[in-house]
């Protein structure tokens, strides 16, 4: 059986207010295109399926489009899993009736687990849930997500047996996983914390909610990350999909099979004159981008003549203009010196000339008014 893994796909999010739609059609075209040509079984989706729990209609209808090629054009079942981002009653909503067709959603916490069977292998979908659903739903004294899914895997374990092999799907933070600035967090203080042994009987661990693609305990327990960089902490990953082939005897053997994005997102440092320079003849200029600006001198309008070379500039630092003690110790000098000694410094910093005598007295007979409150 090939299964596909995938996980955290986000739809509808938005990033520096800049719409990633149109980059998340682009990636999902090619997870079709993987499906139909790897001659896939079955894919997973193992939970943030969409950014927030109620997803924008756009997003929707591009999940809609996506399920419709891959399970009714290609005829290929997925299974779906509401991960701490959906709303779990919303995802799972006509579940049973979907089915039908080939579309196994996992919305709201189960309180006896069923097996979804393709084939031989029994898929146990697990949805994200807090300790506090946990005992709510199952009537157990659980005190963190440790022993919250401690106690839901034990019940896999003993509804499936010991005789085919099993998939379980979950959303967690695995102890020691390398995480990115865009997953929100699941707790605080360390309690959100899962071990990777919990996992290590099953055949096969389809795991989501840390979007760099990784594995932990064991080679099969792996995080297949999210298809898209979310953040700039995620511009080294490189992206995949998680391709699993499970022989006669349920050992797993797993290939990672990269994903080209439409944009790439990557972080940029220099001054400013290096980086337009370099921008004219760079093929990538239209990736997202965070700028560092190492200038130490002020620069009227950076944004605007970074985005003439680099349209997609997304964020701006200026870590120069504050590099340094004896930088502070200037500014302060320049504050002693009084407000018209601060305007020629900024002119010569702007312009980088030395004001003229007429510029000088215009701004001494403004502020002269300004003291005398004639304004």
């Amino acid at each position: 059986m090939r299964i596909l893994h995938t996980s955290d796909w986000h739809l509808g999010r938005q990033f520096h207010n800049v719409s990633l739609l149109d980059e998340q059609r682009h990636i999902l075209d090619q997870i079709v295109a993987v499906v139909r040509d790897r001659k896939v079984d079955v894919v997973l989706v193992a939970g943030d399926v969409y950014d927030r729990s109620v997803p924008p209609a756009a997003a929707v209808e591009l999940l809609d489009e996506t399920v419709h090629r891959i399970c009714a054009e290609l005829k290929v079942p997925m299974i779906l899993l509401a991960g701490n981002h959906d709303g779990p009653r919303r995802l799972g909503f006509a579940a049973r009736q979907l089915a039908g067709a080939g579309l196994h959603v996992a919305g709201p916490l189960w309180s006896v687990p069923r097996p979804i069977l393709l084939g031989e292998v029994a898929f146990y979908p697990i949805p994200y849930a807090d300790p506090a659903t946990v005992r709510e739903v199952h009537g157990v004294e659980v005190a963190d997500h440790d022993s919250a899914l401690a106690y839901l895997l034990g019940r896999v374990r003993q509804d499936n047996g010991s005789t085919r092999p099993c998939v379980v799907l979950a959303h967690c933070f695995l102890a020691g996983g390398e995480p990115s600035e865009s997953e929100r967090p699941l707790s605080l203080g360390g309690a959100e914390q899962v071990s990777p042994e919990h996992f290590r009987p099953f055949t096969y661990a389809a795991l989501g909610h840390l979007h760099g693609p990784q594995w932990r305990g064991a080679e099969h327990i792996r995080y297949s990350g999210s298809p898209l960089k979310y953040s700039f902490s995620e511009e080294r990953q490189h992206k995949s999909l998680t391709l699993v082939e499970l022989d006669g005897s349920g050992k797993a053997a797993i290939e990672l099979i990269p994903l080209t994005p439409r944009h790439d997102m990557r972080s940029l440092e220099g001054n400013l004159v290096d980086l337009l320079a370099a921008g004219k003849n760079d093929p990538q200029r239209e990736d997202y981008l965070l700028v560092r600006l190492t200038d130490r001198h002020a620069i009227l309008d950076p944004m605007g003549k970074l985005r003439d070379v680099y349209p997609n500039v997304l964020h701006l630092e200026r870590p120069g203009l504050m590099a340094g003690a004896e930088r502070l110790q200037v500014g302060r000098d320049r504050l002693k010196q009084g407000e018209l000694a601060m305007f020629e410094d900024f002119f010569a910093q702007v312009t980088g000339d030395q004001p003229s005598a007429e510029h000088r007295q215009v701004v001494a007979e403004a502020l002269d008014r300004l003291h005398r409150e004639e304004f």
